[in-house]
């Protein structure tokens, strides 16, 4: 019993150094864990210079719809996948649906090697 008890204690002492060690190098630093597709992709989106096609441009002009509430859509928005076209050379397609402030909208993003386009986009309903 002696023996498992110092075990644990070992065990305990070397995973609260563990902690303080990952604490201390990851602690000041923007790190993040991006596990999930829709969220990895999002964070790819959001590294690249984002520009917007002159359809979006001018649809953005014609409406009350600002550019910001597209950035918040490319930051907390849901891809639909089954929709994307993930497998386009040399830009791939990603179909995102998300909530503004006061609306709901889909937006396709194509997504290419150090720019991130946005093409479409389509107001769905008021909220």
């Amino acid at each position: 019993m002696e023996d498992m008890k110092t075990r644990f204690t070992l065990y305990g002492i070397g995973f609260v150094m563990g902690i303080v060690i990952v604490f201390f190098f990851l602690g000041g630093k923007n790190a993040s864990c991006n596990w999930l597709p829709n969220d990895r992709i999002l964070n790819i989106i959001q590294q690249k210079k984002i520009s917007f096609s002159q359809d979006v441009r001018e649809e953005l002009q014609s409406s009350d719809i600002d550019s910001l509430q597209i950035m918040q859509i490319i930051k907390t928005g849901e891809i639909d996948f089954s929709k994307s076209r993930v497998k386009n050379d040399p830009c791939r397609n990603y179909w995102i649906q998300g909530g503004a402030t006061d609306s709901r909208m889909i937006i396709t993003v194509d997504v290419c090697d150090s720019t991130a386009i946005v093409n479409s986009l389509q107001l769905l309903d008021k909220k």
